[in-house]
């Protein structure tokens, strides 16, 4: 399955910041590959900037048997903790393909 993470920066984000922070994103998430049932992670920017899209989408591609280990991971919570206080909004939308 694919758990989508769909973030909105919150308007303090500068346009630099959303480039700054991008590498760091896809630093942490990398990390999940670490973790069995998790098979790749990828993070994209969104290339139209406008005011009512999201800023960056995260997507885990895991076995389902995998999501609680990863809601439970220091990843996981790094992510919300860290990060968190960047974001507006986020959605999570998880599908089979």
């Amino acid at each position: 399955m694919y758990h989508c993470i769909l973030a909105k920066y919150n308007a303090k984000i500068s346009r630099k910041q959303k480039e700054n922070l991008l590498p760091e994103i896809r630093e942490l998430f990398a990390g999940l590959t670490g973790i069995e049932g998790i098979e790749s992670v990828e993070v994209f920017p969104n290339v139209i900037d406008r005011a009512n899209r999201y800023d960056v989408l995260i997507r885990i591609r895991m076995k389902p048997e995998a999501l609680p280990v990863y809601d439970d991971s220091e990843i996981h919570k790094t992510w919300k903790r860290d990060y968190g206080k960047y974001l507006e909004k986020k959605a999570i939308f998880d599908y089979e393909g």
